[in-house]
């Protein structure tokens, strides 16, 4: 849980700490079991993981201390070809994961003013629209 923990706190700013605390509590037992899991390695240690469940990426963290290394851009290019993902779902007070997506060829379709357990974070409903993600 050190890759998630990492990149929410670089990114997720908005969540309250009881809400981030209830998500990790429940990734490991409520959110992981429900998606194929690819995770990125340097030298053995975890720096990212995608998870993918039908055409979707239900999620993708990178450890903060690599992000812009093209952690991220390699595990979405692997959603796409290996698994066939052409949708996404993205907090959008997550300005950092919206512009990632938008840049690789995904296209806002849709927003819901709540996320998908009901908590009050918008969400961006994102479709790809490009052949493959590009950096």
């Amino acid at each position: 849980m050190g890759v998630w923990r990492s990149a929410v706190d670089a990114t997720h700013d908005f969540l309250a700490e009881a809400d981030r605390d209830e998500i990790e509590g429940r990734m490991a037992t409520v959110y992981l079991p429900q998606v194929e899991l690819t995770v990125a390695d340097a030298d053995g240690t975890p720096v990212g993981f995608a998870g993918v469940s039908g055409p979707r990426l239900e999620m993708l963290f990178v450890r903060a201390d690599v992000r812009g290394a093209g952690v991220g851009t390699t595990l979405l290019a692997h959603a796409v070809d290996a698994a066939g993902i052409r949708a996404v779902d993205v907090n959008e007070q997550n300005d950092q994961a919206v512009r990632f997506y938008l840049r690789r060829g995904f296209e806002v379709i849709g927003r819901s003013d709540r996320d998908e357990a009901g908590r009050p974070y918008p969400l961006l409903h994102l479709a790809l629209v490009a052949e493959r993600p590009s950096p």
